[in-house]
């Protein structure tokens, strides 16, 4: 799931609205029913490219000629590699809380969601690339941004030392410190409470306008390939609804890309159902994949069932590994 990828982010809110594409959410496509889950009837279309982390990705398609022009999008798929072994028990799952916790999830969905193209200067551009999605991401935590009541990033961390690759890229690009202890975040995502995402499909409910909209949308949904697979991506959803449901949020929504068959699973088990699609000419304006918009409510029922549907992912997943 390079969803996780399946989310595109909120672009810069430093950039202006031209062109915005927006979250990081790849947008699953669903069943034209509303009430049915979305696995079970999916059609199936050609894989298309990814989507981006930010607005600037179709500028960076058409500087041919430039090093920085050639960076490619991750593909959405599973990796198939070895995937290095780690202890659960020292999984932890929460808002991040610093600074340098921010960074670090920056980091994993640069990583995440863009392939570059190995040249002169590449070093420099991924640090401006990280650079200004965290200060976008600054900027919608602490209130600056226009139209966005309320953001909060939810990362899934594990010590370095109980991390079986501690030795590889991701621990040295992905590490920050918490109480003296180093550790390394292994897949996040945002919660934005908003009326609707920029250059995304709105939703509908609940139905009403102003500041007491109880609407959210996930963004930047993600796991670090090595450790997809492990039931990372259902603890980040659980935990997001608890801090949506905390925020007054009773309707809560994604977007999914057409071609991400693994977001379409995870969301699907997390209870998200569809709601609306987008336009093929408007993901060909946009220079994306087509995307479906799904929802879930955030009530105590939903709630519980979502929690128990992580404790039993969390037991296959011990079964497997003992």
């Amino acid at each position: 799931m390079t969803l996780l990828s399946s989310a595109a982010a909120p672009p810069s809110a430093r950039r202006p609205t031209v062109l915005l594409i927006s979250f990081l959410l790849p947008s699953v496509r669903c069943s034209l029913n509303p009430s049915t889950r979305i696995s079970s009837t999916l059609p199936r279309e050609a894989p298309t490219k990814s989507l981006f982390l930010s607005s600037e990705v179709g500028d960076l398609r058409k500087r041919r000629g430039s090093p920085r022009g050639d960076v490619q999008p991750a593909a959405s798929h599973i990796c198939e590699q070895e995937r290095p072994a780690f202890d659960r028990r020292f999984l932890s799952v929460g808002e991040a809380m610093s600074d340098d916790e921010l960074w670090a999830a920056i980091r994993l969905r640069v990583r995440t969601f863009y392939n570059f193209n190995e040249s002169y200067g590449i070093e420099d551009y991924k640090a401006y690339v990280a650079k200004r999605e965290f200060e976008g991401l600054k900027d919608r935590i602490s209130g600056k941004t226009i139209g966005f009541r309320k953001a909060s990033c939810i990362n899934a961390t594990l010590p370095i030392s109980a991390y079986g690759g501690s030795t590889d890229e991701l621990c040295s690009i992905c590490k920050f410190s918490k109480k003296e202890e180093e550790r390394v975040v292994v897949g996040t995502l945002d919660i934005n409470w908003c009326l609707q995402m920029p250059d995304e499909l709105t939703g509908m409910r609940p139905e009403g306008l102003g500041a007491d909209l109880t609407r959210a949308y996930l963004s930047n949904v993600c796991v670090a390939k090595e450790l997809q697979k492990n039931g990372m991506g259902y603890a980040l959803i659980a935990d997001s609804k608890t801090v949506a449901h905390s925020w007054g949020i009773t309707d809560l929504y994604v977007h999914v890309a057409v071609d991400n068959e693994a977001a379409q699973k995870l969301y699907s088990k997390s209870g998200f159902i569809y709601e609306s699609e987008e336009p093929a000419w408007r993901a060909r304006f946009l220079g994306r994949p087509r995307r479906y918009l799904l929802w879930t409510d955030i009530e105590k029922k939903t709630l519980k069932t979502l929690d128990s549907t992580a404790e039993t992912m969390d037991m296959r997943v011990m079964d497997t590994r003992a």
